[in-house]
């Protein structure tokens, strides 16, 4: 079989620098993206289809197509978005991701990669240092569609011997694409006004933490997953990198701009990030893939500033 990679959801915040990343590993013509909306940087590099995420027959016939071998499933809708549209969120969330089992119970793909998110836990998670296994009591329709999902990919893994990879991503920042639409997006927000305006209004109260990820972090955590040989007992991984407070974040950004201004108008999603961990647990991936992160809140802040400029 052709070990060509699919990419559903791939114009996405993470889908899009996974596709680049895959791509310059694999080869463009072995990594497919496809997303409900065009992306100009992925048709460039390479083969692109317009694709619905919750279309499984539309799904089948890419993978035939290109004789795909894998599938990493990034196609969601985020916490904020979803809070809107409760119905649509858990019909997007839940069916692409039954659709992609489904065919992996079938043989028709070998491997899938499916994200979940540090949404899964709740109020009732311990939040510091919050472990591979705990209780999971998520109060946004977007953390109760990854539990749910988690629960499904353990469930064709033990039940048809599915190979289905997952993370916990934690809120993940890039210069590259712009935030979705999830309650971690100030982080990414702060360092474009910083430079475009000097200051900025937060909507979550500054001693706010966190857990958050640079996105070449979770891009190498995610093809080190899909690569590892890993215990038959995991489906979805806690991963961490650093975690900090907008006060935090703000402080690490006036470094090198001094006159930087940052204020606080804290909205909705104060409340669903007081539901989600301060920091994550991370041993389990430590210790069955040998996982790493390699950038600080500092090496964070000078790369998207440089960049940014």
């Amino acid at each position: 079989m052709n070990n060509c990679k699919l990419i559903i959801g791939a114009s996405g915040q993470i889908g899009t620098e996974l596709t680049v990343h895959l791509r310059q590993i694999y080869g463009n013509s072995s990594v497919i993206a496809s997303d409900i909306k065009e992306s100009e940087t992925l048709m460039k590099s390479g083969t692109f289809e317009l694709l619905d995420a919750t279309d499984k027959d539309a799904i089948r016939n890419i993978i035939e197509k290109y004789d795909i071998s894998e599938v990493y499933l990034m196609a969601a809708m985020l916490s904020v978005t979803a809070e809107k549209y409760p119905k649509k969120a858990w019909d997007l969330n839940m069916n692409s991701l039954l659709h992609i089992l489904e065919l992996a119970k079938d043989g028709v793909i070998k491997k899938v990669f499916w994200p979940s998110s540090i949404a899964v836990f709740g109020n009732s998670t311990p939040h510091v240092n919050t472990p591979q296994k705990t209780i999971m009591e998520p109060t946004t329709v977007y953390g109760i569609s990854k539990l749910a999902g988690e629960r499904w990919c353990a469930y064709y893994k033990s039940k048809y011997n599915v190979d289905v990879r997952s993370l916990r991503y934690p809120g993940i920042i890039s210069w590259k694409t712009k935030p979705g639409g999830g309650t971690t997006d100030y982080a990414v927000e702060i360092y474009h006004k910083a430079l475009s305006e000097g200051e900025y209004s937060c909507f979550l109260t500054e001693n706010t933490r966190l857990p958050m990820m640079y996105m070449d972090d979770a891009v190498a955590a995610t093809e080190n997953l899909m690569n590892a040989d890993l215990p038959d007992t995991y489906t979805s991984y806690n991963i961490a990198a650093i975690n900090f407070t907008p006060h935090e974040i703000a402080k690490s950004i006036q470094k090198h701009i001094p006159n930087f201004k940052i204020s606080y108008s804290p909205d909705f999603r104060q409340q669903i990030a007081e539901s989600w961990p301060e920091s994550i647990d991370d041993s389990q991936a430590k210790k069955d893939w040998n996982w790493q992160h390699k950038f600080s809140l500092e090496e964070m802040t000078i790369t998207m500033l440089n960049n940014l400029k």
